[in-house]
């Protein structure tokens, strides 16, 4: 998930950085109205509406679990793990940065650059690198409670 796709879900909702978890529900609920496929009887169109719904849904999602609500919400649980808990494993693909804790919590970080990976798999401890340079620096959401929730 790179900086692009995030910026292309908030322009696709039309929503800012700082939208709410309430107003992101009306416009997700509003959006899918006017593009659900049950409402389309042309094949075609029907088709593209699909299309269309699924986006909605993957960016409805997406943007729910970043919100700063959210994160504000999971603030105390993930300060704990990430102050506490060392890193079992962590890789990095398409720019996001996975890490699986001890603990068996998960967080996908966003944007991280491609040299501070580098330097994080070449610190002598990357939980005390990640502390440091990872955790409060980059846009992140719990990617334990997707799996979950799936």
């Amino acid at each position: 998930m790179n900086p692009k796709k995030i910026a292309e879900y908030r322009k696709l909702l039309e929503v800012t950085k700082t939208a709410t978890l309430k107003e992101l529900k009306t416009i997700y609920r509003n959006s899918m109205k006017e593009d659900h496929p049950d409402t389309i009887t042309d094949p075609v169109e029907r088709l593209a509406a699909e299309e269309r719904s699924k986006l909605i849904i993957e960016a409805y999602h997406f943007l729910v679990s970043v919100a700063p609500e959210t994160q504000e919400k999971n603030k105390e649980v993930y300060a704990k793990t990430t102050t506490t808990i060392n890193i079992q494993d962590f890789h990095m693909e398409n720019g996001v940065l996975y890490i699986t804790f001890l603990d068996g919590s998960n967080y996908e970080y966003f944007s991280v650059p491609k040299v501070t990976y580098i330097k994080m798999v070449n610190a002598e401890s990357p939980s005390r690198f990640a502390r440091r340079h990872i955790y409060n620096e980059f846009l992140y959401r719990s990617a334990s409670k997707l799996v979950a929730a799936e």
